[in-house]
């Protein structure tokens, strides 16, 4: 029986560079749907066990409300998104949530986990959580290593040591990623786990460890959690003490020092997904051990992970490749070589391209929009508002907007002017104007926006008003 009174703090940070163009900045992994109907960080959450304590999600500002919007979705209410001001790694993550938890109950036990990991065998992952629970209430630290199956070079490993309980043991140390033959006489051997990043134990016992061994970044966390702040869903700690804070690993920070550390094997259809290679190993394959995903036809192709977001992809005479089709790019890669697509990543950064960082359809609290057309002096979005929802009331300096309606009805507000619009009406807003947009109705709203003027950048906004409690960059 796993008890109660276990929180927990799933770690939704990371870009996941290498399944770009699918993962982006702005909307990485962890919130897409890559192996079910559901995203990773909404598997994370169904996998919990039934009976743990009011989960806390710990994320950046650029992500808030993904991660609000994915929770609502599962109807989870019950739950914290604690918003780190800056990433500092997961010590002093990890370090903010166990003070949160430690507000919740003095006894708290803290179930630190990935919100972009897959995880096949729930089952097996409550027993193994519920072995560990025993360990973390004698005062253990505990890793879940996972039970290797392949020799793998893109893992940190963990070599066991002396069996302290069943199924349970000391840490003897902890390794880089190795070399292709080192992984292989680590999996050879059989006493080495894959590190997977995921650890349970007392809250209160990790602040101690946190203390004795890093204890400028627990005195620093301590301190941005005395001067948190309630924003809508949100809990905001001080962003002058969080910055303050030291970036550090819990590996390198306590797990590699402490005398307190144990590992538990986990041997449960577990993967980080951290390339196309990876993802086509966990996802369904055809008779010819192709994944295929949306509209393809796939003739004489085998072993190979093909995903159409947008149009037809065919194939004809091919083996072992990735190709991945979105509205705004298309990668071609050879499996082999999918851990290298972080390069495209980069290079795009290099050259300043929003491929980087967005895709072409963003979605924001109010709803999303689609990046249809743009030019030198225009630009064309399809944007749709979800029932209830406002955008910003708001102004720009270099651009007018013109607003067709196509479905549902729109509450527009220009300077003082209130009207109502509904399917092909219209509004010109010059610019200047201050205006907002909402969606009094109980449908969405779906609407054709066409920018015109000398700057069309999404920074060109000054908010008056927001019900979301958005700065101007956050954009509409």
């Amino acid at each position: 029986m796993i008890p109660e009174k276990i929180f927990p703090a799933i770690m939704c940070g990371g870009s996941g560079t290498r399944l770009w163009p699918l993962s982006r900045a702005l909307f990485p992994k962890q919130f897409l749907p890559l192996v079910n109907d559901s995203s990773m960080l909404q598997d994370t959450l169904l996998r919990l066990p039934k009976n743990s304590g009011e989960p806390v999600f710990i994320c950046n500002e650029e992500h808030r409300f993904l991660v609000a919007e994915q929770v609502r979705q599962l109807s989870q209410e019950k739950s914290t998104i604690l918003l780190e001001p800056e990433g500092r790694n997961t010590a002093p993550a990890v370090a903010l949530a166990a003070i949160h938890a430690l507000e919740k109950d003095e006894n708290a036990m803290l179930l630190v986990l990935a919100a972009d990991h897959v995880i096949q065998d729930t089952e097996a992952f409550h027993q193994s959580v519920e072995q560990a629970s025993i360990a973390a209430q004698k005062g253990k630290l505990v890793t879940f290593g996972i039970v290797p199956t392949h020799a793998e070079t893109g893992y940190g490993y963990i070599k066991k040591g002396s069996e302290e309980m069943p199924s349970t043991f000391d840490v003897a140390k902890f390794v880089e990623k190795p070399n292709a033959q080192v992984a292989s006489d680590y999996l050879a051997s059989g006493d080495y786990l894959w590190n997977s990043g995921m650890f349970l134990f007392k809250a209160s016992r990790y602040l101690e460890e946190l203390a004795k061994y890093r204890g400028d970044i627990l005195e620093h966390c301590q301190q941005a959690m005395k001067g948190v702040k309630q924003d809508l869903d949100f809990l905001r700690p001080n962003i002058t003490d969080f910055l303050a804070c030291a970036s550090e690993s819990i590996d390198y920070a306590v797990m590699e020092k402490t005398d307190s550390a144990v590992v538990i094997p986990l041997d449960a259809g577990w993967s980080d997904v951290g390339s196309y290679s990876a993802l086509w190993e966990v996802c369904p394959q055809n008779a010819d051990k192709n994944v295929l995903k949306g509209d393809v036809i796939a003739q004489q192709t085998t072993n190979s992970y093909i995903h159409s977001q947008n149009k037809l992809i065919a194939t004809v005479g091919v083996d072992n490749l990735v190709i991945i089709d979105t509205p705004d790019a298309v990668l071609v890669a050879n499996k082999d070589k999918v851990q290298e697509v972080k390069q495209i990543v980069e290079q795009l950064k290099k050259e300043q391209r929003s491929e980087a960082v967005i895709h072409r359809e963003v979605y924001r609290p109010w709803g999303k929009y689609d990046s249809v057309d743009n030019g030198e002096r225009f630009q064309v979005k399809r944007i749709t508002v979800k029932p209830g929802a406002k955008l910003s009331v708001q102004m720009h300096h270099h651009r007018a907007e013109h607003w067709i309606i196509v479905s549902g009805t729109a509450k527009v507000t220009i300077d003082e002017k209130v009207v109502l619009l509904t399917e092909n009406q219209s509004a010109y807003i010059p610019v200047g104007a201050v205006h907002a947009l909402e969606n009094p109705g109980k449908l969405p709203l779906e609407m054709i926006e066409v920018q015109s003027g000398s700057y069309l950048g999404e920074d060109d906004i000054v908010r008056f008003e927001d019900k979301y409690g958005r700065v101007a960059a956050d954009n509409k």
